[in-house]
């Protein structure tokens, strides 16, 4: 027991894929959910664990209701009902992660997941609550919707926009391409859209516009997961005075050369910096205690 535990932790915390630790978030939450409930029903012959659960963190489109489970734009995406529900996300996830993660490396899927869940969840709510045949329905103040399918059908959409030839084969289809895939799974989420239905077709082409947005800009060089994660990262207070750095002095650099190597490490690390630019540094705290 304990060496599976352990193989969980290594799979989440050190394998170094955010799909891999995904996928393992979205089962345990599942597992830790569903486990007590069935007990639950089994033993109680109650059901209040799905009940509270449905009500607190899967989303509404319901403005009201929404205001007090502010958080539920969040949580939903990482919510089941059924664990078929489950394993065909993860699958899809999985297929279409390992794709995205071979191209583009494994620091954009996590931020882009979320970005993709919480798009999706804002066409759901702007959606139910504007469209006429939801609204004149009252969809918004009857449903709710859970699952990780519009954060999973924006990397679907994000691969096939980025690799649109990319060639996948199925066992009774054959060779199809990811572009044909990723339109296939649109269509059938916009002309499955009814007023009398859960409007979850809304979240998925919500989180589909996110894919596809989401690459077109990358490849006109903005990375909006970059931009978003570099708001959190602490800055020092440094100024870069000049880039003109002495390369023959033995004594102590010059203060705008060590702000701006210093500057540099902060952005890019320390393997970014020049020999040159780690002999200032070296000889700069080597140094700092003498006057």
């Amino acid at each position: 027991m304990a060496t599976l535990w352990q193989n969980i932790q290594y799979k989440i915390l050190r394998s170094g894929s955010n799909l891999t630790t995904l996928i393992w978030v979205n089962i345990l939450v599942y597992l830790l959910i569903n486990i007590p409930a069935t007990l639950e029903r089994l033993f109680i012959k109650t059901n209040y664990i799905s009940l509270y659960t449905e009500k607190f963190l899967n989303l509404s489109a319901y403005l009201p209701g929404l205001l007090h489970n502010f958080w539920s734009p969040f949580t939903y995406m990482f919510m089941h009902h059924g664990i078929f529900h489950m394993l065909f996300n993860m699958l899809w996830f999985y297929w279409f992660g390992q794709i995205f993660e071979e191209y583009l490396g494994n620091k954009r899927i996590f931020g882009l997941y979320l970005l993709g869940g919480l798009a999706g969840a804002l066409l759901f709510i702007i959606g139910l609550n504007t469209i006429p045949a939801f609204v004149s329905a009252h969809t918004a103040a009857s449903v709710g919707i859970f699952g990780a399918s519009a954060a999973v059908m924006t990397i679907v959409v994000a691969t096939a926009t980025l690799l649109p030839d990319y060639t996948l084969s199925f066992i009774l289809i054959g060779p199809v391409k990811l572009k044909w895939i990723a339109l296939f799974y649109v269509l059938v989420d916009f002309l499955g859209l009814d007023a009398y239905g859960s409007g979850e077709g809304i979240s998925h082409l919500g989180g589909a516009l996110m894919g596809f947005v989401y690459i077109k800009q990358l490849q006109s060089g903005n990375d909006w997961i970059k931009i978003i994660s570099g708001w959190f990262k602490a800055r020092p207070n440094l100024k870069v005075v000049s880039t003109n750095m002495s390369k023959t002095s033995t004594g102590r650099p010059r203060q705008e050369d060590i702000d701006f190597i210093l500057d540099k490490i902060s952005k890019s690390g320390y393997d970014s910096l020049s020999k040159n630019e780690k002999e200032i540094l070296f000889r700069a705290s080597g140094n700092d205690g003498k006057k």
